[in-house]
């Protein structure tokens, strides 16, 4: 059975803000994160991307990641082939939503996998903000994010952030991530700000694209929950 991790629902690993760590491409990263304490890890399937993993890879991940930390399947406009494949073969409790895709897809691919899901919405001003009330009436819960510049290659993964005070003080009426630009060094001003009960990085904890430095890990669990 998925896991379905939300603030409040007694599923927690630690006190304090559940962390996600994306992007995991190594069994030494899956056992940083374990380590450090990380409540998700979330496994990328979007070939542009520097941590992009093939199905077999992904699977040799999944299945070392310890009982309690949520795996997370994060796609980019998936067709239903490649999320077929996926969830085929890797033992995932939610899917993640990064791309273009509508709220009627939201809820189709919800009933087709019988795996929670969180969409990923991109905010760069007040403009952006409508997005939220409209997918957290399908999605499970939200992953929100800095919207990448025009033309950029990658939804996410940018190190980019926006202005957090547009989300100060907000109800979202669904479990919600805060991610896009977050380090060990600014993370608990994130939260502080925010409010949120979760945060989500991948660029932010590595050396180089795609290389996850295990110390940035454990000091971006830290400075989450301080």
């Amino acid at each position: 059975m998925p896991i379905l991790v939300a603030p409040g629902d007694g599923f927690e690993r630690s006190s304090g803000t559940s962390v996600k760590i994306c992007g995991l491409t190594t069994l030494t990263d899956v056992k940083a994160a374990s380590d450090a304490g990380a409540n998700y890890v979330g496994f990328v399937f979007f070939e542009k991307s520097p941590r992009n993993l093939s199905v077999q890879d992904a699977q040799v991940l999944a299945i070392e990641v310890p009982m309690g930390i949520a795996k997370v399947a994060l796609v980019v406009n998936a067709s239903d082939d490649l999320l077929d494949a996926i969830t085929a073969s890797v033992p995932l409790d939610m899917l993640q939503l990064h791309g273009h895709e509508t709220p009627e897809r939201v809820t189709e691919l919800k009933a087709r996998y019988g795996l929670p899901v969180m969409k990923a919405i991109g905010v760069a001003d007040a403009s952006d903000l409508p997005a939220i009330d409209q997918y957290a009436t399908v999605a499970d819960q939200l992953l929100i994010d800095a919207k990448p510049p025009k033309n950029a290659a990658l939804p996410g993964g940018n190190g980019l952030a926006f202005d957090w005070r547009l989300l100060a003080g907000r109800e979202i009426g669904v479990p919600w991530m805060l991610a896009g630009g977050l380090t060990p060094d600014n993370v608990a001003e994130a939260v502080r700000m925010t409010g949120t009960r979760q945060v989500d990085v991948s660029s932010g904890v590595e050396a180089t694209p795609g290389q996850k430095d295990a110390a940035l890990i454990t000091a971006f669990v830290k400075g989450a929950r301080i």
